[in-house]
């Protein structure tokens, strides 16, 4: 029987203008990159018709033996670029990457220690919105008030006193190293699970730019896209005794049948990241970050714990203009094409819709080609259009013409 015969022009000229809004403006958020050809043409394969419950040789359905070919590969090479034991390729997200974890090694009503989500944390570490904060009893650690930072000698006491099950390192908006061997040494003195969230920063890991955490983890989970420059999804690492345990919580714990598509371009990627390349990328990214930092300090801006290390940064807005809220700083960045996100700053005295603080992040202006040179342009222009000391027309032009000589898709213009 023939397709039917029908354009879907309404939905095909929405694709067209995001492409053209990805091609034409700055993508400063965090959390985003842009995928490789190659990643797309994966993620649109016609895997994405074949059921595979289960696991490479343990299928519930017929027909999978190419398809478990490609997710053997998936996993034997993201094992390979972090030196894990085992691989859950599956997660459709970071969010169902820790999902599973929990489901894996706790018991509803467990306790669990994470970074506070106000000064960095994640949905998944404990909001009392989310099902981490639902189902299990989170104390939180935190960032100093002098420098901004993690103190592990504080984590420590914090971790003594409550005795957790199990302790998660990593953040949404933390712009600092987190070292993973201090870590270790406070949830092996109070015997709790020791769970690494990398969402952010997986590529700068396997890129060799921030500290692997995998030999000190239980468990790492990550997010594919991001710093990965992957498709949108997730995955878990772990050591061989959990392994059992990941994969049940993953399937049939959590999930049914996984989307195979989206594991092959995840096994693209990991090959992508296993090259030099991806080295000299990851490399950039944090020294664009740092130029980025710099020229925004030089504007007048303040960094929360005075810098980054990784490929992002946080403003605090109030010294710029104490009027000036993360919700109307990122509304009037979008306005020009600069895309951005409002976040809570530590101790932030307004609410998470409103906040006085920006997020900003350089991996998807990396990918771009975009080096230090073009980072001083960006933070010039962030400036000048918060300041509106320039009409809106021509900082939209200034944009577009940076962004013209960096175009990520040129093909699917």
């Amino acid at each position: 029987m023939p397709w039917p015969q029908v354009n879907d022009d309404e939905l095909f000229d929405i694709i067209s203008r995001e492409t053209q809004r990805q091609n034409t403006g700055l993508q400063l958020i965090a959390s985003e990159n842009f995928a490789s050809p190659a990643v797309l043409e994966a993620a649109g394969s016609p895997l994405t018709n074949k059921y595979s419950e289960g696991y490479p040789g343990r299928r519930y359905y017929g027909g999978n033996l190419l398809i478990d070919e490609a997710e053997t590969l998936a996993r034997e090479r993201v094992k390979a670029l972090f030196g894990a034991d085992h691989a859950n390729v599956q997660p459709h997200s970071g969010a169902n990457a820790n999902m599973a974890v929990y489901l894996a090694l706790l018991t509803p009503g467990d306790k669990v220690m994470g970074l506070s989500l106000d000064h960095g944390g994640h949905l998944t570490h404990g909001s009392p919105v989310n099902f981490s904060g639902q189902l299990y009893e989170f104390v939180s650690y935190a960032v100093t008030d002098s420098d901004e930072r993690l103190d592990y000698a504080q984590i420590a006491d914090t971790a003594r006193r409550e005795r957790p099950k199990l302790i998660i390192a990593g953040a949404t908006a933390y712009p600092r190293i987190i070292d993973p061997a201090p870590l270790r040494a406070i949830a092996d003195e109070v015997g709790a699970y020791f769970l690494f969230d990398a969402a952010h920063i997986a590529g700068l890991i396997v890129g060799g730019v921030h500290p692997n955490p995998m030999p000190y983890a239980d468990v790492v989970t990550f997010t594919t896209h991001k710093t990965m420059r992957g498709p949108r999804g997730g995955c878990i690492l772990c050591t061989e005794p959990l392994a059992k345990d990941i994969d049940r919580a993953v399937f049939p714990g959590m999930q049914g049948g996984p989307l195979e598509h989206i594991i092959a371009a995840k096994a693209v990627s990991f090959l992508e990241a296993s090259t030099e390349d991806f080295k000299t990328y990851a490399s950039q990214i944090v020294s664009n970050s740092a130029a980025l930092a710099e020229g925004l300090a030089n504007e007048g801006f303040r960094l929360v714990s005075g810098g980054t290390d990784n490929h992002l940064m946080l403003l605090d807005l109030r010294p710029f203009n104490e009027e000036l809220t993360g919700k109307i700083a990122q509304e009037k960045l979008d306005a020009v094409g600069i895309t951005t996100n409002k976040n809570t700053i530590p101790n932030d005295p307004r609410s998470p819709f409103v906040t006085s603080g920006l997020r900003l992040g350089t991996p998807a202006v990396t990918t771009q080609g975009m080096k230090e040179q073009e980072m001083a342009q960006i933070a010039q222009l962030i400036a000048s259009t918060l300041r509106e000391d320039n009409s809106e027309d021509n900082l939209k032009a200034q944009v577009a013409d940076l962004c013209s000589r960096f175009v990520p898709y040129a093909d699917l213009a």
